[in-house]
């Protein structure tokens, strides 16, 4: 092997440390979700604003991600991410309600810089492979999300760690990965003045429609996953489902998108559009909310599995088009700040919008009527990022896009 590939392969290990980092801190909340809210009297509507400060963090530092990375390298940027995730995911189980929200804070924080990081470095190191590390590391990210899921309410009860202690335990995943990065450092690269990525005239992605498009598709996919991590296990408790029974199906709803996110990129990136894989995602949303609604076991079972399917390949695709639909590591990275900047202000407003129309109507009715409207948003919102076609790198004052066929992307 040689060393341009070992470096390669422990870097791309790195990366996956990174991405069970991603996840796994907030999927861990929803099924401890009700013991947080006896244990503390907090109301629905404060309990979803937990996930909704979550969400803020990632959209109020994601645009400032790339040029936080140009000045500092990504690799350092990441390190210092991962050091501040660690203290967040401490802080948040101390206890006292401020410690919770100021955790949840500095862990939504740290995953932002995650978030934005992690598809352009792929895009930088893996060019050729950038469909292939794209499944990898959506599906490693999805299978921590499904594990902290389902241990969530065993380690609470069944170890008698209790809520705060079930969520401490991801500190330990923090550390390891930050142990593993540290060597990393020494291959830190910081772009320079004139590099190739600095050259010509910077592309304004707030004047393109197509980024518009991947944003607002990158938005409601993640309004449906905080959501569903947030409410789905109250949601099938009222059903008459235990609380334990809950939280593996929340750990189904992310076992289920491991193959969806795995497979969707490689998919995607051999195909000319992606607009029939956001036609069949939007329908796999829809089908799983409309058996939800319908109640029982089985139904339940399979809606839950429809949605962590189309949940898996909206995330992956949607990561994917920010390598597909740009032409350099910046422009990508610079698509893929501002699409989880403006996302996840979307994202944010579903977990407390749903608290705070169950606690005024008692009742999961309307908030299932909001969820058929925006999987119909999603549909018309896939058609358009799904196009053939790259973002203008023009100057500042340009707004058209141009319909350019993207290389193939193996």
């Amino acid at each position: 092997m040689s060393s341009r590939t070992r470096n390669l392969t422990l870097l791309f290990v790195c990366i996956l440390l990174v991405a069970a980092n991603l996840r796994a801190p907030i999927t861990g909340l929803g099924p401890v979700v009700g013991l947080i809210r006896e244990d503390t009297g907090l109301s629905g509507t404060v309990i979803g604003l937990l996930t909704t400060l979550t969400l803020i963090a990632f959209a109020v530092l994601s645009p400032l991600v790339p040029a936080i990375a140009r000045r500092l390298g990504m690799e350092l940027t990441l390190v210092v991410s991962l050091f501040v995730l660690l203290i967040g995911v401490i802080v948040r189980s101390l206890p006292s309600a401020f410690s919770l929200f100021l955790g949840t804070a500095l862990l939504g924080l740290a995953i932002a810089v995650g978030n934005v990081l992690v598809p352009t470095m792929i895009k930088r190191d893996f060019p050729k492979k950038v469909g292939l590390m794209t499944g990898i590391y959506s599906s490693f990210m999805n299978l921590w999300a499904a594990i902290a899921s389902g241990l969530a309410i065993p380690l609470a009860e069944g170890a008698n760690l209790g809520w705060r202690g079930a969520l401490a335990i991801w500190s330990v995943l923090t550390v390891i990965a930050l142990i593993a990065w540290l060597p990393q450092l020494r291959h830190r690269q910081v772009p320079q003045q004139g590099s190739h990525n600095a050259k010509g005239p910077r592309i304004n992605l707030w004047r393109s429609g197509l980024a518009w498009y991947v944003t607002l598709f990158m938005g409601v996919q993640s309004f449906f996953f905080y959501v569903n991590i947030t409410w789905l296990p109250e949601i099938l408790h009222a059903q008459g489902m235990s609380t334990e029974s809950a939280g593996w199906m929340m750990f189904l709803l992310q076992l289920v998108s491991l193959p969806a996110s795995f497979l969707t990129p490689i998919i995607a990136a051999r195909l000319k559009s992606q607009r029939i894989i956001a036609f069949l995602v939007a329908a796999g949303f829809g089908i799983g909310y409309v058996l939800l609604l319908i109640g029982g076991l089985i139904p339940s079972v399979v809606g839950t599995s429809l949605i962590g399917f189309a949940g898996g390949a909206g995330f992956s695709l949607a990561v994917m088009f920010f390598a597909l639909r740009t032409r350099t590591v910046q422009e990508s990275a610079e698509m893929s700040g501002m699409a989880q900047s403006v996302g996840y202000f979307i994202a944010a407003i579903g977990p407390m919008l749903f608290g705070l129309l169950h606690d005024l109507t008692q009742s999961w009715t309307v908030t299932y009527i909001m969820l058929f409207v925006m999987v119909a948003i999603f549909a018309v919102l896939g058609f358009g990022a799904g196009k053939n076609a790259y973002v203008v790198a023009a100057p500042q004052s340009s707004t058209a896009d141009t319909a350019v066929r993207p290389q193939k992307t193996s």
